[in-house]
C-alpha cells in the first residue's frame, strides 16, 4: 500500500490522524474483548504482577480494558485479561 501524504494539507493530514487512531483503538479494543472472551466470570486464574508474587484468584467482572481479579487474600486487581492464565484444579482421586 502506498500512500503519499505529501499532497495533504493540513486540515486532511489532522483528519486522517483522527482516522488512524480511532482505527487502531477501536483494533485494540476488539482483540482486548476477543481475549476477554477466554475467560468467564468466576474463572480460577493466575497472574504475575510486576514486583509481587505470582497471584491466584477468581473473576469478579469485566471492564472495559480489563477483568477485576480477587485474590486469595482478598485484594481486588484490575488485570489485561492477555495477562492471565486459567488455573487448573487438580482433581482428588
Amino acid at each position: 500500500m502506498n500512500i503519499d501524504i505529501s499532497l495533504l494539507d493540513e486540515a486532511q493530514l489532522a483528519e486522517l490522524n483522527r482516522r488512524i487512531v480511532a482505527r487502531l483503538k477501536y483494533l485494540q479494543e476488539a482483540r482486548t474483548h476477543h481475549q476477554m472472551l477466554r475467560f468467564n466470570v468466576g474463572d480460577r486464574v493466575s497472574f504475575h504482577p510486576p514486583g509481587h508474587d505470582p497471584k491466584i484468584g477468581v473473576i469478579l467482572k469485566y471492564n472495559r480494558k480489563t477483568v477485576t481479579v480477587v485474590t486469595e487474600d482478598q485484594h481486588q486487581w484490575n488485570v489485561a485479561p492477555v495477562f492471565l492464565s486459567r488455573v487448573i484444579e487438580a482433581r482428588a482421586c
